[in-house]
């Protein structure tokens, strides 16, 4: 992998800004990205490595202009931020050490829960309703940073997909989700990569050509949900969901 010709980099770099776009609003990022990298021949370790230096680019992009657009609790994701970090950074340390198997049947169960719950709630994410912040409202969110933290550094699909759920289920819309959801998936993305860099499992030089390309997929993106709104967030929420379910049992039954 020391050499890499310029039509898989065309193909890694379109695969990155594809990638960010869909993740700038809605998560599931690494559904594009990472298995353009394995497809290469990067060994599994590398590819989630190198896709973290990417994604960390493009995330804090979409971080920023949701930010700047209002679409973000930032007192609440402040607080939740380093929870996510410290999550993401266990998680990632501890990839090798259980069977990523156990992590993948949990997951098609939970996102198909998601994917039904959503679909049947037609109105859901459209208006805001924010509930006040009792102490079970913190301890939930505590939980949710820590726990989606930790998966996302230890395997990482539909991180963002959970997170947005979550918000949702609080009561905010679609789009402030979105953006709570960026923020935190920014911190997690970055205790994973710590760990990752530490371990010295990073291809620097491809990593940041596809961040390059997630930046801007990031930025169009972003723009985009900010415009449009609920009206195209959640169908492609839904979207997102879905592949995420059939890629995890397609893995399961024909891996």
């Amino acid at each position: 992998m020391e050499q890499m010709d310029l039509t898989t980099l065309i193909f890694l770099v379109i695969a990155a800004f594809i990638d960010s776009f869909i993740d700038s609003t809605v998560g599931g990022g690494g559904l594009i990205s990472t298995p353009a990298l394995l497809a290469t021949g990067m060994p599994v370790a590398f590819a989630l490595g190198t896709n973290k230096v990417a994604a960390m680019m493009g995330s804090f992009t979409s971080v920023v202009a949701f930010w700047r657009a209002g679409k973000i609790n930032k007192k609440m994701v402040l607080h939740l931020m380093p929870l996510s970090f410290l999550g993401s950074a266990i998680g990632a340390y501890v990839v090798y050490m259980l069977p990523a198997v156990f992590m993948k049947n949990i997951i098609v169960v939970l996102l198909v829960a998601v994917a039904i719950y959503t679909y049947f709630r037609k109105d859901w994410g459209d208006v805001a309703h924010v509930k006040k912040f009792s102490k079970t409202i913190l301890v939930g969110t505590i939980f949710m940073a820590l726990a989606l933290g930790f998966y996302d550094g230890f395997f990482g699909p539909g991180t963002g997909s959970f997170l947005i759920f979550g918000f949702l289920f609080l009561g905010y819309d679609f789009v402030t989700a979105a953006g709570n959801a960026k923020a935190l998936n920014f911190a997690s993305g970055a205790g994973a990569l710590v760990s990752f860099a530490v371990a010295g499992t990073v291809y620097w030089n491809y990593g940041i050509a596809m961040g390059i390309s997630m930046i801007l997929g990031a930025i169009v993106g972003s723009k985009v949900a900010i415009t449009k709104g609920a009206s195209y967030v959640r169908p492609l929420y839904l979207i997102v969901t879905t592949l995420l379910v059939g890629k995890q049992v397609y893995e399961l039954l024909f891996k």
